[in-house]
């Protein structure tokens, strides 16, 4: 635990933690950062402080803190009785905050070498991010207690690296190109009224081809609007696929497929160029027009969505 801290950058290192419980409490004026993966934390009354958090196998709770800035993954995220929290967030299950104001959310964006093997052990999908689909428990009429970050908000001059040469030991990045996790619109406004989905079937490279895709995409100015990590069923795959599911069936027995939402203008032919340029060979379930991709979208995530609880 760090407990009763004041105005001191502290931390743990990779390995330090390796899967236990951390509680963060009475702190001020604290830039504290844990490189390690955990089972759950809580952040009780803690004032003015930076805070990063690898991944949580668990839930994230923060209680009665007020202007804190945060970058963190957790399985839950959970707010209570907080006041102006800026918190750039990977969740895999819908963010809540109850009694609080001024709660600000973002897209996690953060790296370093060991962040991949650290999700894997908290048993965290970097697909499986739902950081901007908060559900308020208190909501005041005519009033908003939380809201999302300037697109444009650059991680670092919220949550700054560390300064002391023990933790500058681990070498972060916050790139959104680098970023472990993939940086997604979630739910702000889309661009466009046309969006791709692409569906990719488990295998030896499917995360790598992953990026690729969603680099490619995002280098040619389309946006990532959502990812999902999730095992399909026969059925499923007849409800999302229609006439294509039998083509993709013995693929669903690999495991888990990962599927990526982009939008803009012209998304779809631009998602089918790269596909057929890039990964000429590789299996993927690709929107054929901009007329069936919103269906597509819809579809999927639906089922995703209630697959997973959300």
């Amino acid at each position: 635990m760090f407990s009763g801290l004041k105005d001191e950058t502290v931390g743990r290192l990779p390995g330090q933690v390796a899967g236990q419980q951390f509680l963060i409490q009475d702190c001020e004026n604290c830039n504290i950062y844990i490189f390690d993966h955990s089972a759950t934390i809580t952040i009780d009354d803690c004032t003015n402080c930076v805070i990063f958090l690898g991944p949580v196998k668990g839930s994230v709770f923060f209680r009665n803190c007020r202007d804190c800035k945060c970058t963190l993954a957790c399985q839950q995220f959970r707010v209570r009785d907080c006041r102006k929290l800026e918190v750039f967030l990977c969740c895999a299950t819908q963010p809540i905050i109850e009694s609080s104001t001024n709660i600000k959310f973002g897209c996690f964006q953060w790296y370093y070498p060991e962040l991949a093997f650290q999700f894997k052990d908290a048993g965290l999908s970097i697909f499986n991010n739902t950081w901007s689909n908060v559900h308020d428990f208190t909501p005041v009429s005519g009033e908003l207690n939380w809201s999302l970050l300037p697109e444009d908000a650059v991680v670092q001059d919220h949550v700054p690296l560390p300064t002391t040469e023990e933790l500058k030991a681990v070498r972060v990045a916050t790139e959104a190109n680098r970023s472990i996790v993939p940086v997604s619109r979630g739910q702000r406004p889309k661009s466009s009224d046309e969006s791709c989905l692409v569906v990719l079937f488990a295998g030896d490279y499917t995360i790598a081809n992953a990026r690729k895709l969603i680099d490619e995409m995002v280098g040619k100015g389309f946006f990532l609007v959502q990812t999902k990590e999730v095992s399909m069923k026969a059925e499923d795959a007849q409800r999302v696929f229609g006439e294509k599911a039998p083509d993709f069936l013995p693929l669903l027995n690999k495991g888990p497929v990962i599927a990526l939402e982009f939008n803009g203008d012209g998304a779809v032919e631009g998602c089918q160029l790269i596909v057929n340029e890039i990964f000429n060979g590789t299996k993927m379930f690709v929107s054929e027009s901009k007329e069936t991709a919103s269906g597509d979208v819809d579809s999927f995530y639906n089922f995703a969505d209630i697959q997973m609880g959300i």
